[in-house]
Formats: structure tokens, sequence, C-alpha cells
């Protein structure tokens, strides 16, 4: 897939996520297989980048090209000024969010709550293209509600604005991560431009995405919730569109490494007090469906020392070792809808041929 002058090794992007898509979380999906990974979002508002939040997301020291940074905000000379100021930081890419769903960001005229003014959503994207010299990208939804999916009419907007590549997510922002993902108005905005569009939304398996892809026509796959715990997504889906069969589970040892690699990396970036408390969330998603792991868990949440949570990783995974070679870190549970077939009939249902 090409963004700009960028030629990604695949089509499969990690999805910007609040609290979750920091710098050792997208370092490991890279290291996994993403053909791309997006920042955590950034306010538009220069003057909030002092906290420490915004620091550590605004640090990109180590991570291999291109570099795409996520912005939010609802004013266009401000989301214009972040760009700029990114691109200084070393951003390689922007990418505007018109498509979080939180009242805290839709409250404040950004987000998803953007869609419901275009006149608006040109004066941001022409402002931001005009800012920078690097490619623009953008986030959406299908639409407001469900009543006003105006996905299309966005879509041919961004793309004579500028934009050089465009993320849907499958629901409106009324929908909030409630119900199924649609994928019918991907289809439609993927036939009414010619600008690469990444599909997003329920994405939680190499064969959903190899048949969101094929009915959709969309040029990529963007993965969000699905990665959390289980990186080794991209892997397996990169196999699986190539080969159309998954590779065998990773080994129990090569798990406990790559999850030890985390946990140093968060130590280092955050220090000892807050890296030991944003383990926690980590290492609940990568242990949730383990043996044993609850009570893990359960010991690990008390811990308070880097060195300590350390040996807990160690032992914990020394004692899989005593009982399996592999781990189905991977838990992909395939239903009808997951089916070309069950994803076809989903978007005939809505009066779009599939492809």
């Amino acid at each position: 897939m090409q963004i700009g002058p960028y030629t990604l090794a695949n089509n499969l992007v990690l999805a910007p996520m609040a609290g979750v898509t920091d710098r050792p979380f997208r370092q490991l999906c890279r290291q996994l297989g993403a053909g791309l990974v997006v920042s955590e979002m950034v306010t538009a508002d220069t003057r909030l980048w002092h906290s420490r939040k915004s620091r550590h997301r605004l640090d990109h020291r180590g991570e291999p090209g291109p570099i795409s940074v996520q912005i939010a905000g609802g004013d266009p000379g401000m989301l214009a000024e972040a760009a700029a100021a990114n691109v200084e930081f070393g951003a390689q890419i922007v990418d505007i969010n018109m498509g979080c769903p939180a009242k805290k960001v839709c409250k404040k005229a950004a987000g998803s709550a953007l869609l419901r003014d275009e006149t608006l959503v040109r004066e941001i994207l022409e402002a931001v293209v005009a800012a920078v010299d690097v490619p623009v990208t953008l986030k959406i939804r299908t639409g407001w509600s469900r009543e006003a999916r105006n996905g299309v009419n966005i879509a041919q907007l961004a793309e004579s604005c500028g934009i050089r590549a465009l993320a849907v997510h499958g629901r409106t922002r009324e929908d909030k991560f409630e119900g199924n993902a649609e994928y019918d108005t991907i289809a439609r905005i993927v036939e009414a431009v010619n600008i690469p569009v990444i599909a997003n939304g329920d994405i939680d398996s190499p064969q959903k995405a190899k048949r969101v892809l094929e009915t959709t026509g969309a040029g990529g796959i963007m993965i969000g919730r699905a990665a959390q715990g289980n990186p080794w997504i991209f892997r397996d889906t990169v196999h699986y569109l190539t080969h159309g069969a998954l590779p065998a589970s990773p080994e129990v040892r090569e798990v406990a490494t790559l999850v030890l690699q985390h946990l140093g990396a968060l130590h280092q970036l955050y220090g000892e007090d807050a890296g030991v408390r944003i383990a926690r969330k980590h290492l609940g998603w990568y242990t949730q469906a383990l043996p044993e792991g609850e009570m893990f868990r359960q010991k690990f949440n008390r811990l308070t020392e880097p060195d300590a949570q350390r040996q807990a990783v160690e032992q914990y995974f020394h004692n899989l070792e005593d009982v399996a070679d592999r781990i189905d870190i991977g838990r992909y549970v395939v239903s009808d809808a997951d089916t070309r077939e069950g994803v076809a009939q989903d978007i005939a249902q809505q009066g779009v041929m599939a492809a």
C-alpha cells in the first residue's frame, strides 16, 4: 500500500488507541509485522504539550519510519499548527482524528463530532494539508448517526482536499463500540474515491481481515482492540493473507521474550512508578486466556517494583514451559459472519454488491 512517497511493507495498520499504542507497543507491533503504526491521539492545542502524557506521545525516538502521528481538535488553525510542529518533531505522516466517539472529545467539537459539519471538515483538511509537506491522512466513522451516514461525502471531500489515505471505522459515532461493525459504507467509499481506504472495526482474526478485504475492496486493514495482548495478530495475518493458512502458534519462550521486552520498555519510558502501573493492564491482556492467568494477575497487580514484575513474568512463563511448547495466544474464534459469504451477506442486505 502506498501513502504519499511511502510504500508500506504490507497493508496492515495498527489503529491509534489512547493509553495503548504508546512507543513500546508500536515498536512491538512493527516488529511482529504491522506495515504501519499510528501514535496515540495528540491534542491540537500545543499549549498542553508540556504535560508528561503529551511528552511521551510526542516521543518517537528509535522508531522506524514512516512515523505517523494522529492529531485531534476542532479548530483549523490549531490543527495546522499542531501538524507543522509534529513534522518538526519527526512525523512523516500526519493523521487527523475524526473518528473518536468519546464524549470528552466530541463535546469539544472534535473527533467524530466533526462529521456533522462538512464545511468545517473542509476548512480543517485544507488548513492541515497546506501547513505541511508530508502526507496527511484521515480517520473517520461512517457518519454521526445511523440516520446520517455521510461517510461517502466526507471521503470525497477528503480526497478533493488532498488527503492521501482514509481509515474508516464501520460504526457511526452514535454506535460507539456497540453492536457489530458494518462494512457496506466502507465498500461504497472504496467505490467513490481513488485514494487508499483502510477498513477498521471488529477485525479480530486473520480470517476476518481477509474476508473484509475481499468484500469491501479496501486497500488495507486497521486492527485495534484485537491487538491488545496479541500483537502476534499482525504476524498471523500477514502469513494468512500470503499463504491462506495460519502459522504455527508462537513458542512459549518467544512469547516470554517479547512480553519481557515490552515490560522493560514500559519501565524505561515511564519510569518505575508509572511503568509498573501501566504494565498491569498489558499483562492482564497477555494472560487473559492463558492457564492460571487469573491467579497470576491477582499477584502481579499487587507488585510495586519493576524487578518483582520481571521475576513474576519469568516465573509464570517458565511454569507454562513445563506443560506446553507453544501458546495459542491468538485465540481466534471464526464465526459464520467471518466467512466470505457471511460478510457478503451483511453487505448485500444493505443494498451494496460485494466484490
